[in-house]
């Protein structure tokens, strides 16, 4: 077996350019690592030892703790909830209907949430709250699927709902324990802060969620209540997509397109995380600067890249692959193209 290429030694390569005419106007640098479920490094790029802040890319593994207990069947969770729980969902009427029934199922509503209100992500959703003169409520949040399967927890464990986001709820614990079992890495010491929706995050490297990742895409080394709560979600964010993001999204793009091979998870500042189960791989990666537009085309490239996509997939996908600018007039004005450090 051919060894690895080595991980670039630039800690921050260049990953993505943006043109304009015959101008590259920027460039957005970064990490990735390709690693398969035993730790083994497919390929790397830059820093990915250097922990970072996965955001919302992270939630997959943060849903396991609500399947693998035993809440998910107590409250006859299905693809639909199972899939919000790993989700950034764009407040569209499918998703806050969906989670309000949820809510409800376990006796509980949105005043129990406490990932805070914000206006929905989905353009369309946001205008008809303004026109009906209704104010976002925390199920509008892009986080209440992630939040509702927290409160379902806790409630199938007889434990408080109140202040489940704070990092002694038993709630945050059991997720902590279990991303420190999934990336294979001592967490007691990593950096903490809290996230944009109120819960713990937690530093971790690149290499660590991409090893997590690929156990999700591989998990015959997990025990059989986890490996079993693996296949569930990934089951659900290939069967729903569109409650894992929203109708205009990236990740309901792909796994639209390509669900059998890729699950896809994006998150803020930068952050993609990925599985791919028919080759048993997990991939990470951060943009240096936080720029979501590079995050999405290096995560997608790469993904292109390890043979995720068939003809009539990527051509499906082709403005993904390679995104074209538009000015406010609708004119072409540039595009952006993965760098030469992406290609292998």
């Amino acid at each position: 077996m051919t060894p690895p290429p080595e991980a670039d030694p630039d800690p921050a390569p260049i990953f993505v350019e943006v043109l304009r005419g015959a101008l590259v106007e920027s460039r957005h640098r970064g990490a990735a690592a390709i690693v398969d479920s035993a730790g083994r490094i497919v390929r790397s790029w830059g820093d990915i030892e250097r922990p970072v802040y996965a955001r919302s890319a992270i939630k997959p593994l943060q849903a396991l703790p609500l399947v693998e207990s035993g809440a998910a069947d107590r409250y006859g969770l299905g693809a639909a909830e199972l899939a919000l729980a790993c989700a950034s969902h764009h407040g569209q009427p499918i998703h806050v209907e969906a989670v309000t029934r949820w809510l409800e199922r376990i006796g509980l509503g949105s005043g129990d949430l406490e990932c805070g209100a914000h206006l929905p992500n989905d353009t369309a959703s946001a205008q008809a709250l303004i026109r009906a003169g209704t104010a976002p409520t925390a199920v509008h949040n892009n986080c209440s699927g992630k939040h509702s399967g927290f409160l379902c927890t806790a409630r199938f464990k007889d434990e408080p709902t109140r202040g489940y986001i704070e990092p002694d709820h038993p709630v945050q614990q059991r997720v902590a324990r279990v991303l420190g079992e999934m990336t294979g890495l001592d967490l007691g010491r990593a950096p903490r802060g809290r996230d944009g929706c109120g819960i713990p995050v937690i530093g971790t490297s690149l290499f660590g969620l991409a090893r997590g990742f690929a156990r999700l895409a591989d998990p015959a080394d997990l025990h059989d209540e986890r490996r079993a709560a693996a296949k569930r979600l990934l089951d659900a964010m290939a069967a729903m997509p569109i409650m894992v993001d929203g109708a205009s999204g990236l990740c309901n793009a792909v796994m639209s397109v390509a669900g059998r091979s890729v699950r896809l998870k994006g998150g803020a500042e930068g952050v993609y995380c990925a599985a791919m189960p028919g080759l048993g791989l997990g991939l990470a990666l951060k943009i240096e600067d936080g720029g979501g537009r590079a995050a999405q085309l290096a995560m997608i490239t790469l993904i292109d890249r390890l043979g995720g996509f068939d003809d009539a997939q990527r051509a499906a996908l082709d403005s993904s692959l390679r995104p074209v600018l538009h000015n406010v007039a609708g004119l072409e004005v540039g595009s952006l193209r993965p760098a030469a450090s992406l290609d292998f």
